[in-house]
């Protein structure tokens, strides 16, 4: 087991983030962790197993370029924001494009879905479908670009919608993100969110392994601080839904990730007594 040292700084952080999620984008054949469904990264049979779990369609997941879908989605955001026709959406750490593909085949031509991650081999695997996702659709109306979530490279006031799926969780400075989302959304415009987040605090123990960061863990907030720095980022109509059948399923599927955590808990406890998949969903007055 690897473990973080006692203090971390924000750039560290960053830095092991950014490791992980390049080695993901590397080598698509087993997650950050080990082979199995997971998200912190799966197989291409086991990552659409998941993503059906978490709602996406037979026929959303077939029209994905190859690779596109890694297996780290905790939800379906772009579902929940309900895109219409010629808006603008930007998913916060977008990865492989998995949620920007799709959702730029709602937006539809007079619309645009632009992604934004930090990780250079990522923002290469997602431009490089680019032309498949063209081929297919016969729009040009995807982009990626290069930029950490916590300083948005997207334009004040330019957006219709955000979308982020088990992202956030990651940022060393999370209040940071939700206002820099409040910043770059159009007045009325919209968040739909989903993310990991604590229930209650994880043990030290969990909080030092280097893969529960990665997986989407240790970094998480509670579910009222959520809620708190989505409402101090002047944002409104905040809904937290909180979804743990998500990690029960990972742990009856004995993700590696989970396998370790149940090893390293109080005895008595599981994984979903800590954890949670969490829809947030708000809007700038």
């Amino acid at each position: 087991m690897k473990t973080l040292p006692a203090f971390e700084p924000t750039d560290s952080v960053r830095k092991l983030v950014r490791e992980g999620y390049a080695n993901i984008a590397k080598d698509t054949t087993a997650g950050c962790c080990a082979t199995g469904v997971s998200c912190c990264g799966s197989t291409p049979q086991e990552a659409d197993k998941l993503a059906r779990e978490l709602g996406y369609t037979v026929e959303e997941l077939k029209a994905l370029p190859d690779g596109a879908n890694m297996g780290l989605s905790c939800g379906n955001p772009a579902a929940l924001a309900a895109l219409q026709p010629g808006e603008v959406v930007l998913d916060l750490g977008s990865g492989g494009g998995f949620d920007v593909f799709i959702a730029g085949r709602k937006v539809g031509a007079t619309g645009r879905a632009i992604g934004v991650d930090m990780t250079p081999e990522m923002l290469g695997k997602a431009r490089a479908n680019i032309a498949h996702y063209h081929r297919e659709t016969g729009l040009d109306n995807v982009e990626f670009r290069l930029g950490e979530i916590e300083h948005l490279p997207v334009a004040d006031s330019s957006v219709d919608a955000i979308i982020s799926n088990c992202v956030i969780n990651l940022s060393p400075d999370k209040a940071q993100v939700w206002r820099e989302m409040a910043r770059v959304l159009k007045p009325g415009g919209r968040v739909a969110v989903s993310d990991m987040a604590l229930l209650k605090p994880l043990p030290a123990t969990v909080l030092k392994m280097v893969e529960a960061m990665i997986g989407c863990v240790a970094g998480a907030a509670l579910v009222a601080e959520t809620g708190r720095m989505a409402k101090d980022s002047g944002l409104t109509a905040i809904v937290l839904k909180s979804k743990a059948g998500y990690v029960e399923a990972l742990t009856d599927w004995e993700d590696p990730l989970y396998k370790k955590l149940i090893e390293l808990l109080p005895a008595g406890t599981k994984p979903a007594d800590y954890i949670t998949s969490l829809e947030v969903q708000a809007r700038k007055p």
